[in-house]
């Protein structure tokens, strides 16, 4: 659960990525300037990157957040829009912390860099509780397309090689070999001790020793050499060069490893290691690629000590829909092992059309028995939903807006010079407009306290014994933790658009994210039908009121007609009783409630909605299709067991 002072503060520091965003390894910069800062007001768009970006900085890592998309959507400009929003807070998270710890963070830049070797080589770096209650925390961003690995047969190698390439680049490669060599993993402090650093005795002891040899043995070859009545001492000079040839190796051999790492890195062995068909068939292989993983992940943990802040590596896999079924099980597997430790700093933004992959999936032939259902297996890698909504008003608005600034060959300047002077007139009216549309008499930070008291509010009914909305919360972890993560994005979004504030609780909106969680297939349902029925005819007034409950029962016999289609989909609801208990009992939300709430629904996967309307209405069709056969004399069908057919070749 969060705190107070999390949920009011936004996002991390951002100071470069590797390659993608902030100020990177070619100087480019990525401004909020570009997308929301000089206008009048956010889009819809804007508000659901916005809520998500305050979310991901209070989820415990390692987390993967399931991105969900259609096939083609306008990911990239949404993905840019998240990482606007954390470059922008970061700034103002550093400040706050130099404020109250009057401490800058160190930067591994000219003196910094030194400094960075020095600590490498001769201290190990203590996880203390000053430590970890910085609050300051920098995002290094990494997009990862998996269609430029598409066509190799180790595409999940490619995301590992990815992400070893981006910290190699983005910390350096010298100060990774450095701690590749002599680096020691962080340890927690023990009691109330506070200190940072402790001296790697160790290290210490052994590079003192190879000195001290290596200079009492330069000196025996001095005076070997040197003095007079010693010269001819084959003995000394023996020892002499024995001694600083051993001690020079050790030293030697230490610089060479060093230098080795500089000059093959982490992504060149791995490479290797996929390239060996004897090797990649032994059993230990994915436990090598664990081991150069756990060695990049202390790593950051070091480095989070050494500049006195936190560290994420955000990961963002897109094009995953565009690969054969068989490298979608791969990256999902690499996914799997980087997140097998436990607090490893990892967040994956896996952007997926989920109806796509769950068929890749079910199809791939080394999965099967494991994946029969695509979509239950994806639900156990992702563990915070994100669903795009359809564009609204002011996103297409502005999206047609900045197609037409693009357009050279209308000569923009000039026609805009034009067209001013007759938009002035009416300029007021329209921001008017944009005015009444928007949150109104609330700032942006009144918005952010409410929101606290409301996802405090809403934690506690999720946990509170005397209610009863616990009780419809599975047992598994990764449910309760995609439920918990769901439930802050999902408040932030009602009250952008200005609905909680007078008329819904945060126990309702909770039962609402339950419900969606937990009966994807029977809400989807309901809501084609208050769809579909919409389509037909207007709404009454008195309709609004109609209760979710009554709305299934009416149409409950259709979905149940149409199982077989649907096993799959079926498959991920939970308790069929506790659905009737949850709707007409404990929570009997209304047809206007189930609107409202829609907007902001953010974990209900859109496709299965879009699924079951495609089979209602082919078996409208399907139903309309027997009836008009059979009132149509003149029609000639063949008939197999009473059942009209249209497979006429082969009944023929």
């Amino acid at each position: 659960m969060c705190s107070s002072d999390e949920e009011t503060s936004c996002l991390e520091d951002v100071e470069g990525p590797a390659g993608f965003g902030g100020k990177g390894s070619k100087g480019q910069s990525y401004s909020l300037d570009q997308e929301t800062s000089h206008k009048d007001f956010l889009t819809e768009d804007d508000i659901y990157c916005s809520c998500l970006s305050k979310t991901l900085l209070h989820t415990s890592t390692p987390v993967t957040i399931g991105f969900y998309c259609p096939f083609g959507s306008r990911f990239h400009s949404l993905l840019d829009r998240i990482t606007a929003y954390m470059l922008e807070e970061s700034l103002r998270r550093e400040e706050e912390e130099r404020r109250k710890s009057h401490q800058k963070p160190r930067r591994p830049k000219g003196w910094g860099y030194v400094l960075l070797l020095w600590y490498l080589t001769f201290y190990q770096p203590v996880i203390t509780e000053v430590h970890l209650r910085r609050e300051n925390i920098q995002f290094i961003f990494i997009r990862f397309s998996a269609w430029q690995y598409a066509g190799s047969d180790k595409l999940w190698a490619g995301l590992v090689t990815t992400l070893c390439h981006s910290i190699r680049t983005h910390f350096g490669a010298l100060p990774l070999s450095f701690y590749h060599v002599m680096g020691k993993r962080p340890i927690f402090a023990s009691g109330f001790c506070q200190e940072e650093w402790l001296l790697n005795k160790r290290t210490c002891l052994v590079l003192g020793g190879l000195i001290f040899v290596l200079l009492v043995g330069l000196s025996l070859l001095l005076v070997a050499l040197l003095v007079p009545g010693v010269k001819d001492s084959s003995a000394l000079t023996a020892i002499g060069s024995a001694t600083t040839t051993l001690s020079g190796s050790g030293i030697l051999m230490t610089v060479f490893s060093v230098a080795k790492n500089i000059v093959v890195s982490q992504k060149q062995r791995i490479e290797r290691m996929t390239d060996s068909q004897k090797f990649s068939s032994h059993l230990g292989f994915m436990s090598e690629v664990k081991k150069e993983i756990e060695m990049l992940t202390s790593f950051v943990y070091y480095m989070e000590i050494y500049q006195r802040r936190r560290l994420r590596i955000v990961l963002e896999i897109t094009s995953l829909d565009m690969c054969y079924p068989e490298r979608v099980v791969g990256v999902l597997n690499a996914i799997n092992t980087l997140l097998s430790d436990t607090h490893a700093p990892f967040i994956f933004i896996l952007v997926v059309d989920p109806s796509i992959i769950a068929s890749c999936l079910e199809q791939t032939s080394c999965m099967k028995g494991m994946a029969d259902n695509g979509y239950l297996f994806l639900n156990r890698t992702v563990t915070l939903p994100f669903s795009i909504p359809e564009m609204g008003t002011k996103s297409k608005l502005q999206q047609l807006q900045d197609a037409v600034q693009s357009r050279e060959d209308l000569m923009y300047k000039i026609i805009t010079r034009n067209v001013e002077r007759g938009v002035r007139s009416v300029k007021g009216k329209t921001i008017q407009l944009v005015e009444m549309e928007s949150p109104g008499e609330l700032d942006q930070s009144q918005i952010d306290a409410q929101a606290v008291r409301y996802i405090h509010e809403a934690f506690y009914s999720l946990h509170d014994a005397a209610d009863c909305l616990h009780k419809y919360i599975p047992d598994s972890i990764i449910q309760m933790r995609r439920i918990v993560n769901t439930v802050p994005i999902t408040i932030r979004l009602l009250l952008q658009q200005n609905v909680m504030r007078h008329t819904m609780s945060a126990r309702a909106v909770a039962a609402w994210v339950v419900l969606a969680n937990q009966w994807p297939c029977r809400l989807s349902w309901v809501l084609q039908c208050l769809e579909d029925r919409q389509q037909m005819r207007p709404w009454e007034e008195e309709f609004r009121n109609r209760l979710l409950w009554g709305i299934f029962v009416e149409n409950c016999r259709e979905l149940y007609s149409m199982h077989k289609d649907l096993q799959n989909i079926l498959a991920l609801d939970g308790d069929s009783e506790l659905f009737q208990m949850f709707l007409a009992k404990d929570f009997p939300f209304t047809v206007h409630e189930a609107n409202v709430f829609l907007k902001a629904t953010i974990n209900l996967d859109h496709s299965i909605r879009h699924k079951l309307g495609l089979v209602r209405g082919l078996n409208s069709l399907n139903k309309a299709y027997e009836t008009g056969g059979a009132a149509s004399p003149a029609r000639s069908v063949p008939v197999c067991k009473g059942v009209q057919c249209s497979r006429v070749e082969e009944c023929s």
